[in-house]
């Protein structure tokens, strides 16, 4: 008599079909409506938004535009302001020369080319200033609700630390989760992903202890308490619980 099936591993990750659907049921029950922490009023706000979160936080971010928006919100606004206006606004943020010039720029394309308008189209979007397949991508996803992946250096950490979609470039992460990803999960996955780096899975000292997929994540020296000292011994993280909670 056959014995039960065992679920397959998918391609590219080092987690199994069925632990990377208890991945994810894990982080949308902890976080069923995950959006960006960058504040932004349209598309556009967005837009500008994700250009500047380049080489800074996403606190910074909202501190600088918090004044800039007040002051310029559309493609016009931003090319009435010019370079050394919006500089005025974004001298905090790492860049700020450039990312001002690519401001303007990319306003003037959108007013020339789109009619005011951050267009729906990847394509598109990576034609403009200061927008690679990254920033489209969140565009894509915040903006439109397209089911896009973006990989940022959280993104990039956690999938290679826990298995779930290891990769040597934020691309080929990006690919592997584009295949892997439940459908149900793929347009909430980036958020999860980001957040989970940012405030658990952290580069230096990640929070083991509170992290809702650390049952089934392939971290070899996951720590169980605040106590640094704390770690689970290897042998123990290649066979996986059942189980997750929130992060």
């Amino acid at each position: 008599m056959a014995g039960p099936q065992r679920s397959r591993r998918a391609p590219g990750s080092r987690l199994t079909e069925e632990e990377i659907e208890r991945f994810f049921e894990a982080l949308a029950a902890a976080d069923p409506k995950p959006r960006t922490e960058l504040v932004y009023r349209d598309p556009f706000t967005l837009l500008v938004a994700v250009v500047l979160s380049a080489q800074a936080t996403d606190v910074g971010v909202n501190r600088a535009t918090a004044e800039l928006f007040a002051h310029a919100r559309t493609p016009e606004d931003f090319v009435r302001l010019g370079e050394e206006g919006i500089r005025r606004y974004i001298r905090s943020l790492g860049l700020y020369r450039n990312k001002a010039k690519n401001l303007v720029a990319l306003s003037r394309i959108l007013l020339e080319r789109h009619g005011g308008r951050v267009p729906r189209d990847r394509e598109a979007l990576e034609s403009l200033p200061g927008v690679g397949r990254k920033t489209a991508n969140v565009v894509l996803n915040e903006a439109f609700g397209e089911p896009t992946i973006a990989v940022d250096t959280h993104v990039f950490r956690v999938c290679n630390r826990t298995g779930l979609a290891p990769g040597k470039t934020p691309r080929e992460v990006e690919e592997t989760l584009v295949r892997i990803v439940p459908e149900r999960f793929r347009r909430g996955a980036h958020h999860w992903l980001i957040l989970l780096g940012r405030y658990i899975c952290k580069a230096r000292r990640p929070a083991c202890w509170r992290c809702p997929v650390r049952e089934i994540c392939r971290y070899p020296d996951k720590q169980l308490s605040p106590d640094r000292t704390a770690r689970v011994p290897r042998k123990m993280s290649a066979a996986p619980r059942s189980g997750g909670a929130r992060s």
